[in-house]
């Protein structure tokens, strides 16, 4: 896996930690970084509610069922995930 490109916010700040608590990112680094590998482009960092949990579940996406052989924990609402551009 390269390494993610240099990341800052629309500030041009560095880019602030997006959640540990489930830990999110492309790289599971907890911040939104992104490089050539990232086809999805998982840039943007959300607060998730149940509206867009359902939304996304209807849609064939099911970000609330846990998936342990990917290391992914099964989101809820409140919580923090870095979402596709």
């Amino acid at each position: 896996m390269s390494q993610p490109f240099e990341s800052v916010n629309v500030l041009g700040q560095p880019l602030a930690p997006c959640s540990t608590q489930p830990l999110t990112g492309f790289y599971r680094d907890g911040c939104c970084n992104t490089s050539h590998e990232d086809f999805g482009i998982h840039t943007v960092c959300a607060q998730l509610d149940e509206a867009f949990l359902a939304f996304t579940r209807e849609q064939g996406n099911d970000l609330t069922t846990p998936n342990p052989v990917m290391g992914f924990p099964g989101l809820q609402p409140g919580d923090r995930w870095c979402l596709c551009a």
